[in-house]
């Protein structure tokens, strides 16, 4: 494999991307896109993680990279998805782009990636966008069995069975042929700026939630437990993330997610050190987070072997929260809450988790997931209504306009 990066002129990201199976992972401004498919590593089961690691690791050793540029995404990288359970269904998968557009600060450039003799590919254009609309309904897991299966978890955590357990439920719809899937990237990307754009392999969606990035040895993770709708005005706003950061029940959320991500870093990494909790602002919730950050002995995918599944998005203790999430929503997740990012030829990388997004299957079909953590204070109401809160960025980026385009994008 052949790996060319030159500068380039700075451009709008998500514009250069594939309009039917855009690659990308963007956030205020910066990140990748990938265009064409040079080459798939495709895993699954319980070691996928680290059977893509190996074989990540024997594409690397094989590669010619000339990279004059040497900013953080640079050179060869992959853009992956991994099944949020082992026993999934859905492949999860690396993906060499042909042609990537990378951005990080005054850095921009285009890396072309041949495989065995053939010529670099060219560059791609930036391509207009065309609006798409899609109305999403109730999936599988309706308003009322939602409900349901919580009041189900609850009684379990009283009964003293576990401690959490994070309940999704799911909505579905139809794209047309030929969808343009850069649309609901764009409404994402401009709505919810300082969240994470992401498009792998049909998985797609804006995620608050930094499983882990790594670079030059270190590493940095976010932790989101806890959360709160906005205020109408500003000072019902500020009312709001204050009663979020003093609410016991989300407290006690947010602490076993923070432990849960803090024990199992400790392997693999040494001077683990966390910030939090504080009320973290997005357009439209409150969230609790802590940061953790620390010095990573291993790569960026030995990592999320060791976070995922996180208590944020699984429950705790982990293996309890995973049998309950499976016994009472009753169908595979796929890759929602699973990793989603990109790897470098070094070890390092930034992954997501897969959330506030969809899967979009080669037949146009839609599903989306939202979820939240489930303790023994939960009121399956208000649960109901978090879910709905975390589903509206999906619900706009297909159902709605693309808003303005910013001045800077």
């Amino acid at each position: 494999m052949r790996v060319v990066t030159t500068r380039a002129a700075h451009g709008r990201l998500i514009a250069y991307a594939d309009a039917g199976s855009p690659l990308a992972f963007v956030r205020s401004g910066d990140g990748l896109v990938g265009v064409g498919e040079a080459l798939r590593i495709t895993v699954s089961g319980a070691t996928r993680i680290a059977d893509a690691a190996a074989a990540w690791e024997a594409l690397v050793a094989d590669a010619d990279v000339q990279d004059e540029v040497g900013a953080h995404g640079s050179g060869l990288v992959a853009f992956g998805t991994f099944a949020f359970a082992d026993d999934s269904a859905a492949e999860s998968v690396l993906i060499v782009p042909r042609v990537v557009q990378g951005r990080r600060g005054d850095d921009a450039w285009t890396t072309r990636i041949a495989v065995d003799d053939e010529p670099l590919p060219e560059p791609t254009p930036r391509r207009e966008v065309d609006d798409v609309r899609v109305t999403l309904t109730p999936g599988a897991i309706g308003p009322d069995r939602y409900a349901a299966i919580v009041a189900e978890a609850v009684e379990a955590i009283r009964a003293g069975e576990l401690e959490k357990v994070v309940l999704a439920r799911d909505l579905v719809g139809e794209l047309p042929a030929g969808a343009d899937l850069r649309s609901a990237l764009l409404g994402l990307r401009r709505r919810y700026p300082d969240a994470i754009t992401y498009a792998v392999d049909g998985l797609l969606g804006a995620s608050p939630e930094m499983l882990v990035a790594a670079r030059d040895g270190r590493c940095f993770t976010r932790v989101l437990a806890g959360t709160a709708a906005r205020g109408a005005t500003p000072e019902l706003d500020g009312e709001a993330a204050e009663a979020l950061a003093e609410r016991a029940k989300d407290l006690g959320e947010h602490r076993l997610a923070a432990e849960s991500a803090m024990e199992s870093l400790r392997p693999i990494s040494r001077d683990l050190a966390a910030s939090g909790p504080y009320p973290l602002r997005l357009p439209n919730l409150w969230h609790l987070a802590t940061d953790i950050t620390g010095t990573l002995e291993g790569t960026v995918l030995d990592a999320l072997a060791a976070l995922h599944p996180t208590a944020a998005v699984a429950g705790t203790p982990r293996a309890d929260a995973l049998a309950r999430i499976a016994a009472l929503e009753g169908i595979d997740r796929g890759r929602y809450a699973g990793p989603v990012g990109w790897l470098d030829a070094a070890g390092g990388g930034e992954w997501a988790i897969a959330l506030r997004g969809a899967q979009v299957s080669a037949d146009g079909a839609i599903r989306a997931f939202a979820g939240a953590g489930i303790v023994a204070d939960s009121v399956p109401a208000d649960e109901l209504a978090e879910t709905a809160i975390k589903l509206r960025p999906i619900v706009d980026a297909f159902g709605d306009p693309l808003p303005p385009r910013p001045v800077l994008e």
